[in-house]
């Protein structure tokens, strides 16, 4: 195995003390590229400080608090993702997942309603197989009242969220539920706010609902995977753009990696950071999007 020092010769220099929070590794019932050890193994040679693991599956703070007890030099945490298969928009789950460690909690992803609309009309067999038991076609969560309005199960779990000063994700909402998610969340006492890969087509966020959550105190996540071959949502040059219509203060980068069929999730955030220095993105506004905006979300 590489030392660190000799490591981090493959990585772009901007990572070390870098964070990465939406990757993916297993144990998962999806076909991924590293193990959790794997992965924060490499993430430490590169000289980055830490991890969020999501799993639309399970829970990943237990497996974070784990990898933490082994690497107390790296902060890897995890959460759990508000899915038909840990409990659904369950106040009772979330109030376990936040009482054991959870950073962030996430609204539903493979089981939200948006997610199901999409995917019927955008096979995408290299995430979610038809044939694989947790199939979009099961979906069915929404937010949303018969009203238009927030559920009071949802208020219960922001309620929750607030009190432990966790981070609410908004996972695959549609931009309707997640403008008025975001304005129950912030009335209520919510402060951590991600608005998870706006620019992904499973449920993509228009650039005037972006720049009116950033403008609500969001983090806006920007996506590597909505640029690469599996989506085709948005060029490198095109989310470049949005980073400048934004503010760098507003945005943090991720990759939302882990598929086998793309790069493990550092070497894609190192091939992200490039591509956009490229485009005109400066160091210091790549510094405060992987470094500064995700310790301040998390910590």
């Amino acid at each position: 195995m590489n030392t660190p020092s000799n490591a981090q010769n493959k990585y772009h220099p901007l990572l070390k003390g870098a964070y990465e929070l939406h990757v993916h590794s297993s144990p998962s019932a999806f076909p991924r590229i590293q193990t959790d050890w794997e992965l924060v193994e490499e993430a430490r040679n590169a000289g980055m400080k830490g991890l969020v693991i999501k799993a639309h599956e399970g829970v990943s703070y237990d497996r974070a608090t784990l990898i933490r007890s082994q690497m107390p030099d790296m902060k890897v945490y995890g959460g759990l993702v508000c899915n038909l298969f840990t409990g659904g928009l369950s106040s009772h789950a979330v109030d376990m997942a936040l009482r054991m460690g959870a950073k962030i909690i996430w609204m539903p992803t493979i089981s939200a309603e948006q997610h199901a609309r999409y995917f019927a009309e955008y096979r995408q067999e290299r995430f979610f197989n038809s044939e694989n038991p947790l199939d979009a076609s099961g979906s069915c969560l929404t937010i949303l009242n018969e009203s238009n309005e927030v559920k009071d199960e949802v208020k219960r779990i922001l309620y929750l969220i607030a009190s432990y000063d966790a981070v609410l994700a908004t996972g695959h909402l549609s931009p309707h539920e997640v403008d008025l998610l975001v304005e129950e969340a912030s009335a209520i006492g919510v402060r951590r706010i991600l608005i998870q890969h706006a620019d992904l087509g499973i449920a993509q966020i228009p650039m005037d609902l972006q720049k009116k959550l950033s403008a609500q105190g969001c983090y806006i996540e920007k996506c590597y995977l909505a640029c690469g071959e599996d989506f085709n949502n948005i060029s490198v040059r095109r989310m470049a753009e949005t980073i400048q219509i934004l503010g760098s203060k507003s945005c943090i980068l991720v990759t939302d990696y882990g598929q086998p069929h793309n790069l493990p999730p550092v070497q894609g955030l190192s091939e992200f950071v490039t591509g956009l220095l490229n485009e005109g993105i400066s160091e210091d506004m790549v510094r405060e999007m992987i470094t500064a905006n995700p310790e301040s979300l998390i910590f």
